[in-house]
């Protein structure tokens, strides 16, 4: 079973950055896609970042591209979500996903994908 630790999260200012990390364990990071979506009060759950199984790309919500950027290390089994710019609509539990089965896609802005498994999540806050 995977297994996925959010950390790295914290309390930034508007135009600030941060690095989030996701460790996985129970599959290499060749065997597995990992996503992140987010969570903030009063908004429901919005997809991040998820990766394409044809072509191994990483798509992004309109509303984090050019300011986010996903990367893996699989020296340390291990994905990074790094944060720029952040302002306050960004504020929001952020998690990594396992994907599953089903395509990334990405409509309207916003992406999709079947999370099989999720971590605890990790808190962001943009405040001045």
């Amino acid at each position: 079973q995977v297994q996925l630790v959010e950390s790295g999260g914290g309390l930034v200012q508007p135009g600030g950055s941060l690095t989030l990390s996701c460790e996985v364990s129970g599959s290499t990071l060749d065997n597995i896609n990992i996503g992140w979506f987010r969570e903030a009060p009063g908004k429901g759950r919005e997809g991040v970042s998820c990766i394409g199984e044809s072509d191994g790309r990483t798509y992004y919500a309109n509303s984090v591209k050019g300011r986010f950027t996903f990367s893996t290390d699989k020296v340390n089994n291990k994905v990074l979500l790094q944060m720029t710019n952040l302002n306050f609509e960004d504020t929001a539990i952020y998690y990594c996903a396992a994907q599953g089965g089903d395509p990334c896609t990405v409509a309207a802005g916003k992406v999709f994908y079947e999370m099989r498994s999720r971590g605890e999540g990790t808190l962001v806050t943009v405040s001045s």
